[in-house]
């Protein structure tokens, strides 16, 4: 069996986000980075799922795939160090949109024929929810989007998706598209060894070109601004104190 996981680079979520001040986009420069949280989920499951032995009489194989910077290696080694056994970075400098990264992973796809692709539900960067639909899509096979637990048995994939009203299960065949939501696993952190390990599994860095993608973005971002200061608190002494600020408070809103 064979899982593709596709990973993304993003600021790391415990970063305080700042706009250039150009208001062109999120400042990304001397920014520490890491693995979205979602990927690192999606990573998790298929260590577990190759761990478990799950599949077909052949060993589990989990290739990792990132589109980014050459700087993008580092999350593709967190993931081989993780457990993952060999990486891909589909290098460019573009800022791409969803359509383009989901053209590209098609091509990765086509190229690997894995039996199971996994990914973050979302990026935490631009929060679009787009590319694991846009990707079942493009290469024509079933997904189930928002998992929280995956089993595989035979051919079929048992996974159980958080919805708005709840949980529901589904069974889809493979091959399968599944994005990954953040209660399917709690990731590992991988030990020293494991590290240094990483770094001697293959690692192939292909530009972004080659796979014959048009990159040219569709959508002008005309200006990305910070969300308004909050206004701070005040602590009240009382429930009287309490009505009479609220009355206030109406009789100024209805005089506008």
């Amino acid at each position: 069996m064979k899982i593709l996981v596709a990973i993304k680079r993003v600021v790391d979520h415990n970063v305080r986000i700042r706009v250039r001040p150009d208001g062109s986009g999120v400042e990304t420069q001397g920014v520490r980075m890491s693995m979205n949280p979602f990927c690192k989920h999606a990573v998790e499951a298929a260590v577990q799922l190759a761990e478990a032995g799950q599949g077909n009489d052949t060993p589990t194989e989990i290739v990792i795939v990132s589109i980014g910077p050459k700087l993008a290696t580092d999350v593709i080694l967190t993931a081989l160090a993780m457990g993952a056994h060999r990486g891909i970075l589909v290098e460019t400098d573009a800022e791409l949109e969803t359509l383009a990264i989901a053209k590209l992973l098609a091509k990765v796809v086509a190229e690997e024929a894995p039996d199971l692709v996994l990914l973050g539900k979302q990026s935490v960067d631009d929060d679009s929810n787009h590319v694991g639909q846009m990707l079942a899509a493009l290469t024509d096979r079933p997904q189930a989007t928002f998992a929280s637990d995956i089993k595989l048995s035979g051919a079929e994939l048992e996974v159980t998706r958080e919805i708005d009203s709840g949980r529901e299960t589904i069974a889809i065949p493979l091959p399968a598209i599944v994005t990954a939501d953040l209660r399917l696993n709690t990731p590992r952190n991988a030990a020293l060894p494991m590290v240094m390990k990483a770094r001697s599994k293959p690692l192939a860095i292909r530009s972004a070109f080659e796979f014959g993608v048009d990159l040219a973005p569709r959508l002008t971002i005309e200006k990305i601004s910070p969300p308004a200061e909050r206004v701070a608190g005040r602590t009240i002494a009382s429930v009287p104190e309490l009505a009479g600020y609220i009355a206030a408070e109406v009789s100024q809103m209805e005089a506008l």
